[in-house]
């Protein structure tokens, strides 16, 4: 879904306010670890007391107490649904969630033997801030409702009319698609205006289990246990849960597959697109779908119906999104080059980020002597190199900017990019960043090993021993937020061989020379002028 590089742009916190989430499901079970920070208010509208399994009607109190009357049968869907949309990330636990910035309004219609259509209709007004059956609405209506459920060939037009007010409201609908494999419509998914999600595992082709047929509009991982292309249980999707093995409701985590997994990851991307265009409105999405500027075609070309309009792409539907509010720009990646003692060039290249013509070819400058930039061949567009000259030069570190001009339809655009030198090997010259923590990750970016120093005057020697052969990447910084989580807001950070573009190193004897600069990015001087600390590895 390319979201790591959506990330980049925003990981769904608007300059302003919160972009809201309803997971209109199961309930959530609100003290998840994963979630708990997550949440607003919500409601419990299952009305039934046979059904509700909590002992009393609507209320408002969305936390799951289970959908079946054994605890230990309970699905706990709605969690699972509420991970995939928003699960906290960058916190050293569990899974990350599509939109993390976002925030999850849990809305409970389903109790013991699912739920009525009724119940349903009342929780998608309150989530819409339109009246219903408990006299209130939410603080903030939500922007994004998330539906995994559904009936297969069950149209009703009283809710038809129900998800046109909340259209109409202003809120982009997301359902799943359903897990018959049939050619069958299933809603709410196939209502109008409700974006219909069929689900494709690992590689890409449609689930076994999924719906399809010419209502559906977006395909997205579900997870498919029958693919070979990763191992089980990663074949499936991977969020929070609940283990009730016990007769207790315990935070965990579990691979589940299905049409309600496919979909939160596309209610995760619009909320990211909310977060950088707060005025999208249901129809622009509906448009900018139909243009191919949300998802990859891997079907037949245009709408077809397997994959509707095809697989979801975070970072496309992030730009798209970002080109409606703010215009084009020029993106850069990475947006930041560290020229490490070992290194005499690092690459980095341009691409226009939104809806914009190029009108000339981008050109670029610098303010420093010691280095070069050379340009991709045409216009500018493609992979730049940035070489350094260190002759003549003491040794030390030193910054520079590097300045990229894109003349676009709309104006021109400027991009300015940050360099940092280190010339000769690490020197008491350098700054202190304070105390590191030096990690090695293996190929899944988990941490295998810590070395924790204060250092001095600038040097940071570290050595992470009795290895098995295998494939690392090496990061270091500051934690100041004390939470475990590197390179937070005010953290120092880098990453071998640089912190805009690690590499994995193939280890299969003793290596040294692994050295490479830590620094805050908001130190970045003036060229020649030096920059702080700088880390040092065998």
């Amino acid at each position: 879904m390319n979201l790591p590089a959506a990330w980049d742009v925003t990981t769904g916190t608007p300059a302003t306010g919160s972009v809201v989430v309803a997971v209109v499901d199961t309930g959530v079970f609100l003290a998840h670890p994963d979630l708990s920070s997550k949440l607003v208010a919500g409601y419990d509208f299952v009305s039934s007391t046979l059904m509700s399994n909590d002992g009393d009607g609507i209320d408002p109190n969305p936390d799951d107490p289970g959908d079946d009357a054994i605890i230990q049968n309970a699905s706990f869907h709605g969690t699972h649904v509420a991970g995939t949309v928003g699960a906290a990330t960058d916190d050293l636990i569990g899974v990350a969630g599509v939109s993390w910035g976002a925030k999850i309004m849990p809305i409970r219609v389903l109790g013991i033997g699912g739920g009525t259509s009724y119940d349903i209709i009342q929780g998608i007004r309150f989530a819409a801030g339109l009246p219903n059956d408990s006299g209130t609405v939410p603080a903030q209506r939500a922007d994004v409702m998330n539906l995994s459920l559904g009936c297969a060939g069950c149209f009703s037009t009283t809710e038809q009319n129900a998800y046109d007010d909340v259209r109409a409201a202003g809120v982009v609908v997301v359902a799943a698609a359903g897990n018959d494999g049939k050619n069958v419509p299933s809603y709410p998914a196939a209502y109008g205006g409700v974006i219909s999600v069929s689900a494709v595992g690992p590689s890409k082709t449609l689930a076994y289990y999924s719906n399809y047929g010419s209502t559906i509009d977006i395909a997205a991982p579900g997870g498919d246990s029958t693919d070979s292309t990763l191992a089980p249980p990663k074949n499936e999707i991977a969020s929070t849960w609940v283990d009730a093995s016990s007769g207790t409701r315990v935070a965990t985590y579990a691979y589940l597959q299905g049409t309600s997994m496919a979909s939160p990851h596309v209610a995760g991307v619009v909320a990211l697109m909310k977060a950088v265009c707060p005025t999208l409105t249901p129809a622009q999405v509906d448009g900018f779908l139909a243009a191919g500027g949300l998802t990859d075609d891997i079907g037949a070309p245009g709408q077809d119906d397997l994959y509707g309009w095809g697989l979801v792409n975070g970072q496309k539907a992030v730009n798209t999104a970002l080109a409606q509010c703010s215009g084009p720009t020029l993106g850069v990646t990475p947006p930041y080059l560290d020229l490490a003692p070992a290194t005499a060039s690092v690459s980095f290249t341009t691409a226009v980020v939104g809806v914009g013509t190029l009108t000339g070819a981008v050109t670029g400058s610098d303010d420093a002597s010691w280095l070069a930039l050379t340009p991709p061949a045409g216009n500018g567009i493609g992979t730049w190199k940035a070489t350094a000259n260190r002759a003549g030069l003491a040794p030390g570190a030193y910054s520079a900017t590097i300045t990229l001009s894109a003349p676009l339809a709309s104006g021109t655009v400027v991009t300015r990019v940050p360099v940092t030198l280190q010339v000769g090997g690490i020197t008491g010259a350098a700054g202190d960043a304070g105390f590191l923590h030096i990690r090695l990750l293996d190929a899944s970016s988990n941490v295998v090993a810590e070395v924790a120093t204060r250092g001095s005057s600038g040097q940071y020697p570290y050595a992470f021993d009795g290895l098995p052969p295998g494939s690392y990447g090496v990061v270091a910084g500051t934690e100041l937020a004390g939470n475990g989580v590197l390179c937070g807001k005010g953290d120092a950070c880098g990453a071998y061989p640089a912190k805009g573009a690690p590499v994995a190193l193939d280890v299969t004897s003793d290596q040294t020379g692994i050295d490479f600069s830590v620094g805050f990015d908001v130190a970045l001087g003036a060229a020649g002028a030096p920059a702080p600390a700088k880390g040092a590895g065998p």
